[in-house]
C-alpha cells in the first residue's frame, strides 16, 4: 500500500469491471469442472492422462498501516483487503493464457485525507486502461486492476508473449536499473508480482544457459520502449548485454552479471541513458549497481549493495523517495547509495529481517526491522515498521509506517 498516488479516474468503465470479475471466476469454475466430470465420473481413461487444462490460485489479505511523524502525533490509519485471483488456460501444449486480478478495498485516513489517492488507484499507465474503481465514498474505494493479461506461444526454441505482462531483466537485488520495461519500489513489499507492461516479447533460445530476447513495449501516452537483449554464461557467470530506447526519449543500453565467488553470490547490472537529439533532456544517465549475498547457515542470510548515478532524481516530496521513480532512470535519489539486509530464522516458521539504505546526498537513511510468521498452513503474519529521515526541499523529514498483515494463500 502506498501512502500517496496520483492518476486519472476511469468511471465510465464501471461496468466493465464487474463483467471482468464475473467472467473470470465463472469461466474458472466451470473449466475446472468440467475437469472433475470428465477425469473422474466419464470413466475415459484417456481423459485421465490429460495434462491439467487450466489452474486458479491467489491469496487474500488483510494490511493495516498506520503513518505518523512521531509516536506523540496523529496517526494517519488505513486499512486494506486485497484479493488477487490467478487464472492460467492451456488450450493446447503449445499455448498458455493467463489473466492475473488485484481486487483491493481500502478504507481509512488515507482516502479521506488526500484527494489523489482514490483517483490515483484507478490510474493505469499501460496502452490498455485495465483499473477500474468499481465504488468509492468519502472513506473508502473499492478497486480493480487486470496487471497480468498475455497470451503465451512456445515452438521448440522460439517464445512469444504478447498482452500485459511482467518483464524481468533485472540481475541484482535491490535496485534494478535493467528494468526499464516495469520498474517497482523496494519499499511496496506488499505486491510481490511487481507491475507488467503492455508489450510484445519474442525469445530465442540459442543454448541451454543463453539467448536472445527482444520486447517492444507502449504505453497510455502511446510512446515506444523496444530493446534487445543476449544473454550468455561464461565461467560459471550469467551475463547479460542489451540496447534499445526508452519512451523514444534515451538511447538506452546496459549489461548485467551474476555468479558465484566462493560462498558468496555476486550480482549487479548497470544502464545508460543517452537523450536523443532535440529531447528536452540535456545529461546523459549512468546507473550501475553491484552486491553481495550469502548464505552463512540455514538460519541466517546477508546482503550487501552499493549503487552510483552521474544524475541522481531530487525528490520534490517523501512521496517521490518512498515510490523509488518512475522509470529506471529514476532510481537514484543519491549519487552514492547503499543497502544492507541480515535476514535470521530462528526456526522453521519464523524469519526476522532487518534492512537499511543510506542516501548520502540527503542527509538520510531507511531502517525496516520486519517478522514474519507462518500461523497455519498457508496462513502468514507480517509486521513491518518503515522509518525514514531525510533532508527533502531543505527540510528534514522524517516518517514512519507501521504495517500488520495477515495472508492466507490458495
Amino acid at each position: 500500500m502506498r501512502p500517496i498516488f496520483a492518476g486519472r479516474t476511469a468511471n465510465s468503465t464501471l461496468g466493465s469491471g464487474f463483467f471482468l470479475l464475473a467472467t473470470l471466476i465463472l469461466s474458472s469454475l466451470v473449466t475446472v469442472k468440467a475437469q472433475e466430470a470428465g477425469s473422474v465420473g466419464s470413466g475415459d481413461q484417456s481423459a485421465m492422462k490429460n495434462p491439467v487444462r487450466a489452474s486458479l490460485g491467489g491469496y487474500a489479505t488483510w494490511l493495516h498501516m498506520a503513518m505518523f511523524e512521531k509516536p506523540a502525533d496523529p496517526w494517519i490509519n488505513s486499512s486494506m483487503l486485497h484479493n488477487r485471483l490467478n487464472f492460467k488456460a492451456y488450450p493446447g501444449s503449445r499455448f498458455t493464457i493467463a489473466i492475473e486480478v488485484r481486487n483491493r478495498f481500502v478504507t481509512g485516513d488515507m482516502v479521506k485525507l488526500d484527494p489523489s489517492y482514490v483517483p490515483g488507484l484507478a490510474d493505469d499507465p499501460g496502452l490498455a486502461d485495465m483499473s477500474w474503481n468499481l465504488a468509492d465514498g468519502s472513506s473508502y474505494v473499492l478497486n480493480t486492476m487486470v496487471d497480468r493479461a498475455y497470451i503465451d506461444f512456445t515452438a521448440g526454441r522460439f517464445q512469444i508473449t504478447a498482452g500485459r505482462q511482467r518483464i524481468n531483466w533485472s540481475q541484482a537485488l535491490v535496485w534494478n536499473p535493467n528494468d526499464i520495461f516495469n520498474t517497482y519500489s523496494f519499499f511496496d513489499f506488499d505486491y510481490v508480482e511487481r507491475p507488467g507492461s503492455d508489450a510484445l516479447k519474442v525469445t530465442y533460445s540459442t543454448g541451454p544457459a543463453s539467448a536472445a530476447e527482444a520486447v517492444v513495449k507502449t504505453d497510455t501516452e502511446n510512446r515506444i520502449t523496444a530493446a534487445a537483449l543476449f544473454r550468455f554464461n561464461l565461467v560459471n557467470t550469467d551475463f547479460q548485454f542489451f540496447a534499445g530506447e526508452t519512451d523514444e526519449k534515451f538511447f538506452t543500453a546496459g549489461m548485467g552479471w551474476s555468479g558465484a565467488l566462493g560462498p558468496y553470490s555476486i550480482r549487479g547490472e548497470g544502464t545508460l541513458f543517452s537523450p536523443f537529439e532535440g529531447s528536452a533532456e540535456e545529461k546523459n544517465t549512468l546507473i550501475v549497481t553491484a552486491g553481495v549475498d550469502r548464505a552463512f547457515s540455514d538460519k541466517i542470510t546477508a546482503l550487501a549493495e552499493v549503487m552510483y548515478s552521474n544524475n541522481p532524481l531530487s525528490p520534490g516530496s517523501f512521496t517521490d523517495l518512498y515510490g523509488g521513480g518512475l522509470t529506471a532512470r529514476e532510481l537514484a535519489f543519491s549519487e552514492f547509495s547503499a543497502v544492507g539486509q541480515v535476514s535470521y530464522a530462528p526456526m522453521p516458521l519464523l524469519n526476522i529481517s532487518l534492512s537499511a539504505i543510506w542516501y548520502p546526498d540527503l542527509d538520510g537513511f531507511y531502517a525496516g526491522p520486519a517478522i514474519d510468521f507462518s500461523m497455519a498452513e498457508n496462513v502468514d503474519f507480517t509486521f513491518l515498521w518503515q522509518h525514514f529521515s531525510s533532508l527533502i526541499n531543505t527540510e528534514q523529514t522524517r516518517m514512519n509506517l507501521g504495517f500488520i498483515r495477515i495472508r492466507y494463500s490458495f
